[in-house]
């Protein structure tokens, strides 16, 4: 007798196992692409490459490239052909197929005209049957800003600001003061913001003593270019403008305005000064974009707000004096706020700043009244078209607050408000209630519940309690007589039979046998 040899229930899983992962897949093959980033300037183009190994032709596979989503690709290559009509969006007539070298597995993709959005990571997926492999290629796109602007604001006593602006970064950049020795100066504030072309603009603002001398530079570095743009102000020298001894006088109290209506903002050069050669910006938090800026005796649409395009006006009537007025046409609700008025001169402003409070009245408010299931009442107050949002209060004939049971605000597209309260309604409470909706600068509607609706609906409240009770008693009353009748109907016919048997008794013998 032969012995075999013991093998395990896990050991030959195993074995199987690695016998399964050492062969090798027919179409087996894996895909490469390059090992460092590929940098790209805006508006030039970009070549991303990956190669399929072991080399060999791809008339037959399938290829694509595309973003985060593969059934979304930016290019499809096909049985020899590229296939149009994909879903992809942002690369229609950008996007290239690169045939140079198919027969040897190297594809490439061509993006021309690189874009911000472009930046990123894209994916090189070979597929053969249901067999692919992928691998990934780093987009980086890069732009080199604008030479740097540094103006001064602020003119006073103590402190002024300076503000260093540039336009057209890509991805933002780093940006650092320093003094006359190289010595870095702490920012006051900075901001970068994107533009609709992706781009950055850079803002940011310096506090310095007025009565410094020193020479000061600004420094916008881009990481992805390694490439640094740079200014310099000798700020003794910008302080001898005429603006030093002049300020800039606006509106000391908000300016009020409803919405539909137009917005004058005001202000003037104290004392009168002739502001035709000046350049004046009117702004909201930023120096760029501006809400409007007039420059050498126009308006510079190409710096204006995307919000406040076709709706800004200039009233130049007493410029000679120094004195010029905005008008914004047609107010909305996000025109609230605050407006710096900036007049300036070789790179030095002065400024005032006005607020401007934007409101909306909405509609007369409508009550309606729900009976609820336990026999109580609530009303129901809407109103919608407010803004800000308003204050809503219930009073009773008497003129006293009533607390509401609920309160709701919604805004719409517009940013006004819709307004619902509800008020839970005893006893006679109901009888004149108003419901009161008010804005703080002390605009009002009102409505008032009418005695005559509050006696109808008290009606409906104890209508039900009378009629039911009422209704029930004749019921019973019907029952009572009906059962009465059967009563009697039913005696009666008893003593019918029963005089029927006596009347036979009586009778002769064949007579009853009849």
């Amino acid at each position: 007798m032969v012995d075999c040899p013991r093998y395990s229930l896990s050991g030959v899983a195993a074995s199987f196992l690695f016998v399964l992962l050492t062969i090798k897949h027919p179409d087996d093959f894996r895909v490469v692409g390059p090992n460092l980033p590929i940098l790209a300037k805006v508006g030039e183009d970009a070549l991303l490459t990956c190669q399929l190994l072991p080399k060999r032709t791809t008339a037959h596979m399938e290829v694509r490239w595309y973003r985060s989503d593969p059934a979304m690709p930016v290019i499809m290559y096909r049985d020899g052909a590229v296939v149009t009509g994909l879903p992809m969006e942002g690369y229609g007539g950008r996007a290239e197929w690169m045939e140079d070298s198919t027969e040897e597995g190297s594809v490439a993709l061509k993006i021309r005209q690189v874009q911000p959005s472009d930046d990123g990571q894209y994916w090189c997926r070979f597929q053969e049957g249901d067999y692919w492999r992928e691998t990934s290629v780093l987009l980086q796109v890069a732009a080199l800003g604008s030479s740097p602007n540094i103006h001064v604001e602020g003119l006073g006593e103590g402190e002024v600001q300076l503000v260093c602006t540039s336009r057209g970064w890509f991805p933002e950049p780093e940006v650092h003061w320093e003094g006359i020795w190289g010595e870095k100066l702490m920012s006051f504030s900075e901001n970068h913001v994107p533009g609709e072309d992706g781009l950055f603009y850079v803002e940011d603002t310096l506090m310095v003593r007025n009565d410094s001398v020193e020479t000061i530079s600004c420094f916008i570095y881009s990481h992805g270019l390694r490439e640094t743009q740079e200014a310099t102000i000798a700020l003794s020298e910008r302080l001898q403008t005429e603006l030093v001894s002049v300020s800039v006088i606006g509106h000391s109290q908000p300016s009020p305005v409803q919405v539909g209506e137009n917005i004058e903002l005001t202000c003037h050069l104290s004392p009168q000064t002739d502001a035709q050669n000046l350049e004046v910006r009117w702004l909201r938090s930023r120096y760029y974009p501006a809400v409007h800026v007039y420059a050498n005796g126009t308006h510079v649409a190409g710096e204006q707000m995307v919000e406040y395009k076709g709706r800004t006006s200039l009233v130049t009537d007493a410029i000679h004096e120094g004195k010029l007025t905005l008008q914004i046409h047609n107010a909305r609700t996000s025109d609230e706020g605050q407006y710096r008025c900036l007049f300036g001169k070789d790179g030095v402003y002065q400024e005032a700043r006005v607020d401007v409070q934007v409101t909306a009245v909405g509609s007369t408010p409508r009550i309606t009244r729900e009976v609820l299931k336990d026999g109580g009442m609530q009303l129901r107050c809407t109103s919608d078209g407010w803004f800000p949002r308003p204050h809503v209060q219930w009073r009773d004939r008497d003129g006293k607050t009533m607390p509401s049971f609920s309160e709701a605000f919604q805004q719409g597209s517009q940013e006004l408000f819709q307004v619902e309260t509800l008020l839970l309604v005893t006893n006679g409470s109901m009888v004149n209630v108003t419901c009161s909706i008010s804005l703080p600068l002390g605009q009002e509607k009102t409505a008032r519940f009418p005695l005559s609706d509050s006696k109808i609906a008290l009606l409906w409240m104890t209508l039900p309690v009378v009629v039911l009770p009422l209704a029930m008693a004749m019921d019973l009353i019907k029952v009572k007589r009906r059962r009465r009748t059967n009563e009697q109907t039913h005696s009666s016919n008893q003593e019918n039979n029963k005089n029927d048997e006596n009347h036979r008794r009586r009778l002769p013998s064949d007579e009853r046998l009849r």
